[in-house]
C-alpha cells in the first residue's frame, strides 16, 4: 500500500541527517561513507517528491464542478479517433474476478515499489543515468501534477459510460485507505502511473541486455491495460503521460549537455593549457 506523505517525509528527514553525518566520516573508508551519504541524499529527493505527489491529491483542484463535463469531452474525443471503448474491454474480464482483483491489486500495490526498483537499479547499475533518470522523473512528475489541477473524473465515477468501480468492488480502493474524498480523486488526467511505468519501461529497454531487457516495456504495458481496466483512467491519460515523456527525455539530455559543456568551458578558462 502506498506510504502515507507523512511518513515519507519523516523517512526524508532520516536520510538527509544520515547523509550529513556520513560525509563526516575520515579514514580509510571514507569514501564507502561518501558514496552511502550520495544515495542516502538522493533516496532523500526521491521521498520528497514522493510525499509532494500524494499531497498533491488532496490539494483543491481547478473547476470541480466541471470534471464530469472535461470527463465526457475526453470520452467522446476517445471515440472520434477509434480508441478502445474503455467499458467493452473492462466488461470482456469482469466475469473473472480473481484476475479483475489481481488487476486492483497491481494499481495499489506494484506503482511504487517498481519506481523504488527502478532508482536504485540505476544507482546500483547504472550510475552515468541516474541523474537523467532523476530528473526526467521530477520533471514528468511536476508537469502530471500541474495538469491534474484541472479536475478530470476518472470512468468509474460517470454512471453513463458504464465502466465499474472494480477496486471499490472488492475493497481494494487505495484512495479510500488514503483517505480521500471524491474531490481529491478527480485527477485522471494525465496517469502518474503510467508515466512513472513509461519511464522504467524506456530506460530498462535501452540499458538492459539480454532476456531481462522486456521486463521494463512488459510493466509499462501492463500498467496502461491495468489504469483502464480498473476503471481509474482512460487510454487518453496514458497517451498523454506519454507524449510529456516524449518532450522530457530529450529535453533534459539537451540541456544537461549544454550544462556540462559550460562547466568543462568554464574549467579551461580556469586552467589555460
Amino acid at each position: 500500500m502506498w506510504l502515507p506523505w507523512t511518513y515519507a517525509l519523516g523517512i526524508a528527514a532520516a536520510f538527509v541527517a544520515f547523509s550529513l553525518g556520513a560525509r563526516r566520516v575520515d579514514g580509510p573508508r571514507a569514501s564507502t561513507w561518501s558514496a552511502l551519504s550520495a544515495f542516502a541524499r538522493e533516496a532523500a529527493v526521491v521521498m520528497v517528491l514522493y510525499a509532494l505527489w500524494i499531497v498533491a491529491g488532496r490539494l483543491s483542484l481547478i473547476d470541480v464542478e466541471g470534471a464530469f463535463d472535461r470527463a465526457r469531452w475526453w470520452w467522446d474525443l476517445e471515440r472520434d479517433v477509434f480508441l478502445p471503448d474503455e467499458a467493452r474491454l473492462q466488461e470482456f474480464f469482469l466475469p473473472a474476478g480473481w484476475f479483475i482483483q489481481f488487476n486492483n491489486g497491481y494499481y495499489a500495490l506494484v506503482h511504487v515499489p517498481a519506481m523504488i526498483a527502478g532508482l536504485i537499479w540505476m544507482w546500483v547499475r547504472h550510475r552515468e543515468h541516474y541523474n537523467g533518470f532523476r530528473n526526467v522523473l521530477a520533471l514528468t512528475t511536476g508537469a502530471c501534477l500541474i495538469m491534474q489541477l484541472w479536475a478530470v473524473a476518472p470512468p468509474r465515477f460517470v454512471e453513463e459510460f458504464g465502466v465499474v468501480d472494480t477496486p471499490a468492488l472488492y475493497g481494494q480502493s487505495v484512495y479510500a485507505t488514503l483517505g480521500y474524498q471524491t474531490a481529491g480523486q478527480l485527477q485522471a488526467m494525465p496517469s502518474i502511473h503510467v508515466a512513472w511505468a513509461l519511464l522504467i519501461g524506456w530506460f530498462g529497454f535501452r540499458l538492459v541486455r539480454g532476456r531481462w531487457r522486456f521486463l521494463g516495456p512488459s510493466h509499462a504495458i501492463a500498467t496502461i491495460f491495468v489504469v483502464v481496466v480498473t476503471g481509474n483512467h482512460y487510454w487518453v491519460d496514458g497517451i498523454v503521460a506519454g507524449a510529456f515523456l516524449a518532450v522530457f527525455v530529450p529535453l533534459e539530455g539537451i540541456v544537461r549537455r549544454i550544462v556540462e559543456q559550460g562547466r568543462r568551458e568554464s574549467v579551461n578558462n580556469l586552467h589555460p593549457g
